[in-house]
């Protein structure tokens, strides 16, 4: 008898633990912040100072690309906002006192070709009226006259021209010039730089795509790091879950092959729902929407790789 009432107090003991509602928990992996160098020209890669693997200081030289080619179009540009600013100088100061003077000196020489011109003309002017000269001999003394007179207006144009300055327009022109040949040189000085890839923070070297004597196209990745005092958590939060999640929210991480459960707060979580990777799919929560979150760690879990599959559990807050 007293055997019986013990199997009976078992058994409900066991129906009680089984209705005990279950840890509200969520699956994915561990992750690292990754930052991805990107080759700026397509040039050979001349020499690595890393290895994959390698924890690096920030501002640690990673490898670098052959510097010939940019160097020689840095140069040029110089050359040209050179070129443009010493034209925006000239424009400035104007003309030169000696060429205003000259610009007279051809005015008077003008006024006297047209005073000798038009002294001729009138000399001749009676002679045809009288018909002692050929009429086509007065039209050409006239015509020398009259090209005389277009030569002194020519040359008193000049001369005011010279005398009045460089128009402001002139001087804009000359002022966005300079400005564009500056920048242009600025943008090379910046790329030939990046040729020297250095780490941008403290962290590790995750992949290095490429090895000495390749050419990278344009925007292929030089190098990645994990940067970061710590992996974090990347989860698929199920969708019944998913209004008593907020960030801020303290968790329990668990480490696939460790004991040591690591303590976690939720840093972010998606207001729309994405697709769901297969492992992150238990039970029910196969027919069901799940939310992408992080969770951060703490200093604990530097020494973690990223990839390692991670169980979240939520305080028990959640589960009622």
């Amino acid at each position: 008898m007293r055997s019986e009432r013990n199997l009976i107090a078992a058994c409900a003991l066991l129906a009680l633990a089984a209705c005990k509602p279950a840890t509200p928990q969520a699956l994915g992996t561990l992750e690292w912040d990754r930052v991805t160098l990107l080759a700026p020209v397509a040039e050979r890669i001349v020499r690595i100072d890393v290895r994959e693997g390698q924890q690096v200081a920030a501002g640690a030289p990673l490898l670098q690309l052959e510097l010939t080619r940019t160097q020689s179009q840095l140069e040029a540009a110089r050359a040209q906002a050179r070129q443009s600013r010493d034209v925006l100088s000239e424009l400035q100061a104007g003309p030169r006192v000696e060429a205003i003077a000259q610009a007279r000196a051809a005015l008077a020489a003008a006024q006297a070709q047209a005073s000798d011109t038009r002294a001729y003309f009138n000399r001749l002017q009676p002679l045809g009226r009288q018909q002692l000269v050929a009429a086509s001999e007065v039209d050409r003394a006239r015509a020398a006259a009259d090209n005389a007179a277009a030569q002194v207006r020519s040359a008193q144009a000049a001369l005011l021209e010279l005398e009045r300055g460089t128009r402001r327009e002139q001087v804009a022109q000359g002022e966005a010039a300079l400005a564009a040949a500056e920048a242009q040189a600025a943008v090379q000085a910046v790329t030939l730089d990046k040729l020297n890839v250095v780490a941008p923070r403290a962290g590790r070297v995750d992949s290095l795509p490429y090895r000495l004597g390749d050419q990278a196209p344009i925007g292929a990745p030089l190098a990645v790091m994990l940067v970061g005092e710590a992996p974090y958590a990347r989860i698929y939060v199920p969708e019944p879950l998913r209004a008593r999640v907020k960030v801020g929210d303290a968790v329990r991480v668990h480490v696939d092959g460790r004991e040591q459960v690591y303590a976690g707060k939720v840093r972010m979580i998606r207001s729309e729902p994405v697709f769901t990777p297969y492992y992150a799919l238990t039970g029910k929560d196969a027919a069901r929407l799940s939310y992408l979150a992080e969770v951060s760690l703490g200093k604990d879990a530097a020494e973690l790789p990223a990839g390692f599959p991670v169980r979240v559990e939520f305080g028990d807050g959640h589960g009622k």
